[in-house]
């Protein structure tokens, strides 16, 4: 297959992906690429695999890796006496590829309540979730907890473990018969406007 036409193929899976907010299914994408058959594109997606852009999850379902939009990185900028700076490109970075390590392990939650405000966490925030790590102390975590989901730092002294708010109004949680761990909280995603 020559360079220009992978690139078009390519494209079409970029566009239907910022489009639709999800990756096809093999049968979509054999539709976006003309093939005729899903096997076809099957060796597509295992060809673009090999070239680094996709990557897929235990299940076998498509994930981007360098499909993603890519943000100029312009340079750094002080947050506390004001300096002088000048704008020059310095690189350009991936947001996906740059915030998820696992993206076969990562999820991503919607923020409510107010339990973890003093971390800087706060209702409407998006928090990136990685099911990959396992908890230390103060890791901030997913967890079911007695049948309730909740979302606090990890703490864990001997066999005790602690769920613990970063809110002064709630008390720290002791799971009383069930606690399952559903993962580490890798980042916490806000958008100002």
């Amino acid at each position: 297959m020559n360079e220009e036409r992978l690139k078009e193929r390519v494209n079409r899976i970029i566009s239907f992906y910022h489009e639709k907010r999800r990756m096809p299914s093999y049968s979509e994408v054999a539709s976006l690429c003309g093939f005729r058959s899903k096997n076809a594109s099957f060796k597509f997606v295992e060809k673009l695999i090999k070239l680094g852009l996709l990557s897929k999850d235990e299940k076998g379902r498509i994930l981007p890796l360098k499909i993603s939009n890519y943000v100029r990185v312009l340079g750094a900028v002080e947050a506390g006496f004001p300096s002088p700076a000048e704008e020059e490109l310095l690189d350009t970075l991936s947001l996906d590829r740059w915030l998820i390590t696992n993206p076969a392990s990562t999820f991503m939650l919607k923020v409510t309540g107010d339990s973890m405000i003093e971390a800087g966490i706060l209702p409407g925030d998006m928090v990136l979730v990685d099911r990959a790590f396992t908890p230390k102390n103060g890791d901030i975590v997913i967890a079911q907890v007695d049948g309730q989901w909740t979302m606090k730092y990890f703490s864990k002294r001997g066999k005790e473990i602690l769920l613990i708010p970063a809110n002064q109004k709630y008390k720290p949680i002791k799971p009383k018969s069930e606690l399952n761990i559903a993962g580490v909280v890798i980042s916490v995603i806000r958008k100002l406007r």
